[in-house]
């Protein structure tokens, strides 16, 4: 028979059994695990001008770099969700953490062959484990704790995503573009060339060997912690029939916000560095206009703290719509300005995409009952968004030959998550929950 739970039920549950085993020791786990998916992620836009550079891409072909990270959320979404249900929370963070230093070495071989396919399938492993990881972290983390405050909570663990996202690429601009020689790519054929890339790629091997050091001390200290949260249900299912959570139109909705979310993210973060090289706007060098990327990640950091709070008192909802119309607004600001304004407009969208992906998981996820992991599997697979976003972006930059042109990609991707923002603004009531075969 089907019986429906209510949408506290699921946390309540949970964080009773999780009180008993001390969670206050599992938080700071769950924040550093946000940390380095979310600067690891962000590593992708100081990569992409120095592979376009060395490859001599165009901005469509560099662009496949998010799509190589961005499909393993399609393919591992749903294995990784069924996963954690068998193995428990910690020991599926620790193993996406090991499959995330196993990515970070593959770039040992990219850089010896020094061929852009390699990279791209450097970046497809380590993007498995990054989603393995967010399967993990997304539920944890509203789980332990009221679920009135899941979107204030998740806000919060969002914002050291965030610290994350600010911090690595300001060093990785440092480590990585800053190795760039004088001399062009495109001066050079052959054996030269070859040998050229294979030069230029070590910076980035270096900086992903460190990375996986990291990884291997971290996945360590979770792997000793694995039965710290008790009272886990651990359970096999099919993967299929978590698409039954498609019927729920909220959810529905919602997960579409996520894929046109992380597009739109990602599709601006990934032509900061080319778009503020150009001359209409900061005309910086490469190095320069990399270590600006913080300021865009930075403002999603300031953002998910401001909005920590003030979810607690407003209607997530119609946060989210108001943060999606203001991320339109700079983006028309600066497709029609140029100079300073033009630059500093497309980096404070960061702002305006604070609180969208945390507050849209939450939406999306009220009345999920015991299918909490599940849905958070379903919902990564939609971070497919970033790999499918990004690239249409780059071929309506090549096509129209501007990049202030491409940015209505974007534009369109955030009208519908004001939408959905308007839609989910009411709570979802108890005989709306989802129901659970029993």
């Amino acid at each position: 028979m089907a019986v429906s739970l209510p949408p506290q039920s699921w946390s309540r549950s949970l964080s009773d059994s999780a009180k008993q085993a001390d969670t206050a020791h599992l938080r700071p786990f769950v924040l550093a695990l946000f940390f380095i998916f979310g600067g690891i992620t962000s590593l992708n836009d100081v990569i992409i001008p120095k592979l376009r550079e060395l490859f001599t891409l165009d901005h469509t072909q560099a662009m496949l770099v998010q799509t190589a990270f961005f499909l393993a959320y399609a393919i591992f979404g749903l294995p990784g969700g069924a996963l954690v249900r068998r193995v428990g929370y910690m020991r599926g963070a620790a193993i996406g953490l090991l499959t995330m230093m196993a990515g970070c070495l593959l770039f040992v071989p990219a850089s010896s062959t020094a061929q852009f396919p390699v990279f791209l399938l450097a970046l497809f492993v380590l993007a498995a484990g990054v989603t393995l990881v967010q399967v993990v972290a997304n539920p944890l983390i509203s789980l332990l704790g009221s679920p009135e405050t899941a979107s204030s909570r998740l806000t919060f663990a969002q914002a050291f995503n965030s610290l994350g996202t600010t911090v690595f690429p300001y060093f990785g601009s440092i480590v990585i573009l800053g190795s760039l020689a004088s001399v062009s790519s495109h001066d050079l054929t052959g054996e030269a060339l070859h040998a050229y890339r294979s030069a230029e790629t070590s910076a980035v091997v270096h900086a992903y060997l460190g990375l996986a050091a990291a990884l291997a001390v971290v996945a360590g200290v979770v792997w000793l912690n694995r039965n710290r949260l008790k009272g886990e249900k651990r359970e096999s299912g099919s993967i299929l029939a978590s698409f039954g959570l498609l019927r729920r139109a909220r959810f529905a909705f919602g997960m579409g916000c996520i894929f046109l979310y992380v597009g739109a993210e990602v599709s601006i973060g990934s032509m900061i560095v080319n778009y503020l090289e150009q001359s209409s706007v900061l005309g910086l060098d490469e190095r320069s206009a990399g270590k600006l990327i913080p300021l865009y990640w930075g403002g999603a950091l300031i953002g998910r703290f401001i909005g920590s709070a003030a979810l607690r008192v407003l209607n997530p909802g119609k946060v989210l719509a108001f943060n999606a119309v203001a991320a339109i607004a700079l983006i028309l600001l600066s497709a029609n300005a140029s100079g300073a304004l033009a630059g500093y407009a497309l980096l404070a969208i960061g702002l305006a995409n604070s609180i969208m992906f945390p507050t849209i998981f939450s939406l999306a996820s009220e009345g999920l009952g015991e299918r909490a992991a599940e849905g958070s599997g379903l919902i990564n697979v939609a971070i497919v968004g970033g790999a499918i976003v990004p690239p249409l972006t780059g071929f309506f930059a090549d096509r129209s030959g501007s990049l202030a042109a491409a940015l209505a990609v974007p534009a369109a991707c955030y009208v519908v998550i004001a939408l959905f923002g308007l839609f989910a603004r009411a709570r979802v009531a108890v005989s709306e929950a989802v129901p659970v075969e029993v």
